[in-house]
């Protein structure tokens, strides 16, 4: 058997990292949740919880911009984090992000592989057990796809991200040559879009529109294989983002032109009912089909992005060791794919949809968003600007209103809020038991 290898090549382009992003971006959780999001605001003004979702996504943006180009390496968040809370707080910092992380990814493939099944039953009913046993031979599909070298991952993620963007043109453009119904998102009628209440009710609904924004720094968890990163990372960033929020905003109003907005909230399969509405049963199940590409388009580059962190903290030292082998002819983090498939497989099949979106954003929000934005500030402060490929626009702005943005929605997660914050202090007393038991060795060795 050949050696195993730990060192990655850089073949992925600004193409193929803008369509790992973008896939990564739309799953199946906007065509899942836009119903929920129109029922959560109640009113015509629910678009505005997807603008709200698009600027916390350009804010957020520019920091993983500035971070990404500066340290493109594997793992994105891991090393990000290591080197801006230094020797003393970076092994800690990491930690965290890994420690999230090993249930953060399974959690998010399983939400997509959950997402796939319930929207398969508008074309085939199923029963709960069958809804599992399609999520779980969805994340097996994706981890077969995944088990190859990274250039071919490339044109593959091309391929599924061109299925992507051609499927929400077709959507807009159908709704808008079809308009049946006038949709005003201004006239306020019952809210006024200044209030205190409005601003709550954006922000609980804003919980679904930012998970369904969620994706556009993939490429920072693949920085060891994109090529020229000071360029590519900052430009597949803010093209996913503004390519993905133009898109999401004429689908909405494209949807709710065509099916009003009363009606939307209670769909279940959304997409399929417009569709039909507009051009009969075999469209729909068209349309279905699709839907159901994009959610796997979407697996596929989540758990190609996680797949590197694992992998970034074990060549680093700070993880089992058997994570950073690579495979001994294809070059990619075999052992990291596996586990993180594994974990999926097992969530999908036992937990629910709404929940686990929810406990999604809320482990996050604290070790990596908040920490990363305030990560940026202590680099700048030691390393200074003059060596950054990429430095975000009007700092430091951005960071102060991503970091205010990132607690109020942790704040509108509810109780999943406190599951993140009982998740983080667990993994600060794991690093130090941990920490103990590596001296007490080191003492014993002495």
């Amino acid at each position: 058997m050949a050696p195993y290898s730990t060192a990655l090549k850089r073949e992925i382009g600004l193409l193929q990292a803008t369509s790992i992003n973008m896939i990564d971006m739309v799953g199946i959780g906007p065509f899942i949740l836009m119903p929920l999001v129109i029922k959560a605001v109640s009113s015509n003004l629910f678009l505005w919880a997807w603008v709200f979702g698009a600027a916390t996504a350009l804010i957020d943006g520019m920091i993983w911009s500035e971070l990404g180009a500066a340290y493109p390496l594997a793992g994105g968040s891991y090393n990000f984090l290591k080197e801006a809370y230094g020797r003393r707080g970076g092994p800690l910092m990491s930690f965290l992000f890994v420690w999230q992380t090993c249930l953060l990814a399974p959690l998010v493939v399983a939400s997509g592989a959950i997402g796939f099944s319930h929207y398969f039953g508008y074309l085939v009913t199923l029963s709960p057990i069958e809804q599992k046993m399609v999520s779980g031979a969805v994340v097996i599909l994706v981890v077969f796809l995944l088990y190859r070298n990274i250039k071919i991952i490339g044109k593959i993620s091309v391929l599924l991200g061109a299925g992507v963007i051609l499927f929400i043109f077709w959507i807009i453009v159908s709704g808008l040559l079809h308009k049946q119904v006038h949709y005003n998102a201004f006239a306020s009628g019952d809210h006024s879009l200044f209030s205190f209440a409005f601003a709550m009710v954006i922000g609980h609904a804003s919980v679904s529109t930012i998970y369904s924004y969620l994706g556009y720094y993939n490429v920072c968890h693949l920085g060891g294989e994109i090529k020229n990163p000071g360029r590519n990372i900052p430009r597949s960033i803010f093209i996913s983002i503004f390519g993905i929020a133009i898109l999401y905003l004429f689908m909405n109003v494209s949807i709710v032109s065509v099916i009003p907005w009363q009606e939307a909230m209670e769909s279940h399969f959304l997409v399929s009912s417009f569709m039909e509405k507009l051009y009969g049963t075999k469209a729909a199940m068209f349309a279905t089909i699709l839907v159901l590409w994009i959610a796997f388009a979407s697996l596929f580059a989540v758990m190609l992005g996680y797949s590197r962190v694992p992998y970034a903290a074990a060549i680093d030292g700070n993880f089992f060791p058997i994570f950073a082998r690579l495979h001994p002819t294809k070059g990619f983090p075999y052992v990291s794919l596996i586990f993180i498939g594994s974990m999926g497989f097992i969530l999908s099949i036992i937990l629910e949809l709404k929940p686990t979106v929810d406990a999604i954003l809320a482990m996050r929000i604290l070790v990596q968003f908040v920490a990363q934005a305030v990560g940026v500030i202590l680099l700048r402060k030691r390393n200074g600007t003059a060596k950054l490929p990429f430095k975000m626009w009007l700092y430091p702005l951005p960071v102060i209103v991503s970091v205010l943005i990132w607690l109020f929605v942790l704040f509108n997660t509810g109780k999943m809020a406190l599951f993140g914050l009982l998740l983080a202090f667990g993994g600060v007393a794991v690093y130090y038991v941990m920490r103990i038991g590596k001296q007490k060795k080191i003492i014993q060795i002495q």
